[in-house]
């Protein structure tokens, strides 16, 4: 959830909705400092703040915390819902990740560190591809929407992974340092590559 969304809430809520932030910021902090493996609950709890017992009322497992933001799917959900009629799926989604290295609004380094804080792990490998998978999901069932289908039809679902590949590719090491850099060369290579993917996938 956005810092605007969560100033419009109700103050109970509010407080919920920040406490839930900082969790999930200092498992990310402590997750790449030292890997997933190596950090405790207990130390995420008192990262952030708050007793153990707090932190399980918000996630039910340690795993989970990984896996609970949805900014990027909302990102993504919302590029593609906004666009205007002569914009395509893959400029809405790379004029979107554009937008978020450009203005630096970090979740373009959050997905960069994927691989280094957890991705190496073997126990969380096959959850990451699940996660991956239902990002495919959701794109593919707005893809359909847009087109009036219940269901996404098989060029649907392609589509939806040719996007949702478009944003994984800030989990390669080779983009996911230029991501982290916010120099402006850094910025414009950026914005040069996501240029080049679209042309590719825009190929007839």
């Amino acid at each position: 959830m956005s810092k605007t969304a969560v100033q419009d809430l109700p103050l109970r809520e509010r407080k919920k909705a920040l406490i839930r932030r900082a969790i999930i910021e200092q498992a990310e902090r402590l997750f790449e400092a030292r890997g997933y493996d190596h950090v405790t609950v207990a130390e995420i709890a008192d990262a952030a703040n708050v007793s153990v017992k707090t932190l399980f009322t918000y996630f039910r497992s340690k795993e989970d915390l990984l896996f609970q933001d949805g900014e990027l799917i909302d990102a993504v959900l919302v590029a593609l819902r906004g666009r205007s009629t002569e914009t395509t799926p893959i400029q809405a989604v790379t004029g979107m990740l554009a937008r978020l290295v450009g203005e630096g609004l970090g979740l373009a380094e959050r997905l960069a560190k994927y691989q280094r804080g957890y991705g190496a792990s073997e126990a969380l490998r096959s959850r990451l591809l699940r996660l991956w998978a239902d990002y495919e999901d959701s794109v593919a069932q707005e893809l359909a929407r847009e087109v009036g289908r219940d269901a996404p039809t098989v060029d649907i679902r392609l589509e939806a992974a040719l996007l949702v590949a478009l944003v994984r590719t800030f989990t390669w090491r080779e983009l996911s340092d230029l991501a982290e850099d916010t120099s402006a060369e850094s910025t414009t290579a950026i914005a040069d590559w996501l240029q080049r993917a679209a042309r590719r996938l825009e190929r007839p």
